[in-house]
């Protein structure tokens, strides 16, 4: 582990140990200047391996596709290439041996056996220590990226740290008094900042084509509300590189033009999407994309690669929310989508760059990103409002209007405290009537099959209703999502003893289903929120260690989270 004093001084002086060890020689090509981003990044597993790779991933020869993804080859990849080629016509062949002679495929974890009878609580503090990873060096071709600091994993198939996960995850660390590990893993996205240009999805070679939800602001800000607003003077550097990632390009767009992550809407505002570099499949879910690829013949395959893995970007991979048929995963055209979560993520971006840049004694840069941060909110209130419907909602590019759909993502302007106070009543009304259900709040109320839909809860998305709710007086019905998706982690608990990524929140007791892969246990963002629920439901004199069997007459009030509220 670095030290405080050398933790922040850049990515040159950890590439130069990383070169200089050879565990990663794609490192040592690094800028020469630490406030450079790498200017050659290390290439994921699909082009160090080209035909090869591909040719593994359609044999099938692993249930989950991430699985040769993560492996490590034993030599040179152009060497196992080389091979491969002059091996793989002969008729003794055999793909499933060549695997193993030349990869290092990625051990199962020891399965962890909590101790009997504990409570939720205990359960989740004893977990912390299994989840947390250290990798300060990785091997040449590995797609693990090392970083300089310890971080908290999600759990299961979920090997690296991911990026909009670990705020959640962070949230629960500060309720169990783990501030050092908050400030390691702030301090690793700071130097991915550096040394990418980006926080990238996961600490993978394959995740570095694309972002997350841009929480490295909330992260930022979170760890300055224990150690002060030096914090921020501190991570302004890094703020500002990741917000001129999501803003590249806006100054040269015409009204009706976009550009990678940027939107220029007809009357001059700027709003933003989700985008990924690429336009293949993505290499932890290979199959599945090329299949759903051929699945709608009429659309260039490229096409629907990038929006498969914009989808990724946004962390609801995959939802209706961004399908033009809910049962049809090929009509995905998530880049034609302007949504109203990143957005909201990139207001509070702005909110927190002024304020950090007043903390660092620059008060004309604060005014400027002050009204960056109106400028959009007016654009949200204008294009991401269905007034017709009574509530937040996506924009369509292709058809110029905002879509009607209610999700989950709707009470991001409320979280973010953008709302106009009118509407965030009208949100109030309509999570109550269609997206509250006995087990919490549900992620849209389609049913496609896919996991970011009905019937699946997202613990952060219960998260944000919460506390987006009570930012506007909403206590009542934030109250139902905390007390009702905190009785379904309690439940399935006290069953399974474990904490799983999604939940079933049409009643209480069961784990989600859906998506791409098998239900994941662990795990980081949901233990983050359970103890953050927690501690909203019983008086901070006398914590719960479990969820009440009645539900406790102190009723939490909004006195901390009241802030001045936005009006159009």
């Amino acid at each position: 582990m670095l030290t405080p004093a050398v933790r922040h001084t850049g990515a040159l002086s950890w590439a130069i140990k990383l070169a200089l060890t050879g565990t990663l020689l794609t490192f040592a090509s690094l800028s020469a200047n630490a406030e450079e981003p790498m200017t050659n990044p290390p290439q994921p597993p699909d082009i160090l391996l080209g035909p090869l790779f591909n040719d593994v991933q359609n044999a099938k020869l692993f249930p989950d596709q991430k699985t040769f993804a993560d492996a490590v080859p034993n030599n040179d990849p152009l060497t196992i290439l080389a091979d491969y080629r002059m091996q793989k016509n002969q008729s003794s062949f055999d793909l499933r041996h060549f695997v193993n002679v030349n990869f290092t495929l990625p051990k199962e974890g020891e399965k962890y056996v909590p101790p009997a009878g504990q409570s939720l609580r205990e359960h989740i503090d004893g977990l912390w220590p299994v989840l947390t990873r250290s990798t300060e060096s990785a091997g040449k071709w590995d797609s693990l990226l090392p970083l300089p600091e310890p971080y908290v994993v999600p759990g299961g198939r979920f090997r690296e740290i991911y990026y909009w996960d670990s705020y959640f995850t962070m949230l629960g660390l500060a309720e169990s008094g783990h501030w050092d590990k908050i400030a390691d893993m702030v301090a690793n996205f700071a130097w991915e900042i550096d040394a990418f240009g980006h926080i990238p999805n996961g600490n993978r070679t394959y995740y570095l084509s694309r972002s997350q939800p841009p929480f490295f602001s909330l992260m930022v800000e979170l760890l300055a509300q224990h150690e002060g607003d030096d914090t921020l003077k501190k991570y302004l550097p890094q703020l500002q590189k990741e917000y001129s990632y999501w803003m590249e390009g806006v100054d040269t767009l015409q009204p009706g033009q976009q550009h990678k992550r940027v939107v220029k809407l007809d009357d001059g505002a700027v709003l933003n999407r989700y985008w990924d570099e690429r336009d293949t499949p993505r290499p932890e879910s290979w199959v599945e994309d090329i299949a759903t690829a051929k699945s709608n013949p009429n659309r260039p395959a490229t096409e629907i690669y990038r929006d498969l893995r914009s989808a990724a970007a946004s962390g609801w991979d995959f939802s209706s929310r961004w399908m033009d048929d809910p049962q049809q995963l090929g009509t995905i055209r998530t880049t034609s989508i302007v949504p109203v979560d990143l957005n909201s993520l990139l207001y509070k971006m702005e909110k927190i760059l002024a304020r950090a840049s007043k903390a660092a004694g620059d008060d004309a840069q604060a005014s400027h990103y002050d009204r960056l941060a109106n400028e959009r909110q007016k654009a949200i209130e204008h294009y991401l409002w269905n007034d017709k419907e009574g509530w937040y909602a996506d924009y369509d590019l292709k058809s110029k209007q905002v879509r009607n759909p209610l999700t989950a993502a709707a009470l991001f302007p409320l979280y973010v405290n953008a709302a106009a106070k009118d509407r965030a009543h009208k949100m109030a009304v309509a999570t109550q009537a269609h997206l509250l259900q006995p087990g919490g709040l549900a992620t849209t109320s389609v049913k496609s099959g896919q996991q970011w839909d009905a019937p699946n809860g997202w613990a952060p998305l219960q998260w944000v209703a919460t506390e987006g709710l009570q930012n506007y007086g909403q206590e009542k019905v934030a109250m139902e999502v905390t007390w009702r998706f905190l009785t379904n982690v309690q439940h399935t608990y006290d069953r399974e003893q474990k904490l799983v990524e999604k939940y079933d929140v049409s009643s209480t007791g069961t784990g989600g289903g859906g998506g791409e892969y098998p239900l994941q246990d662990g795990f980081g963002w949901t233990n983050g929120v359970t103890l953050k629920m927690l501690d909203l439901i019983c008086p901070q004199e006398k914590p719960c260690d479990s969820v009440p069997s009645t539900r406790p007459a102190v009723q939490p009030t909004s006195a901390e989270n009241a802030q001045t509220q936005a009006t159009p």
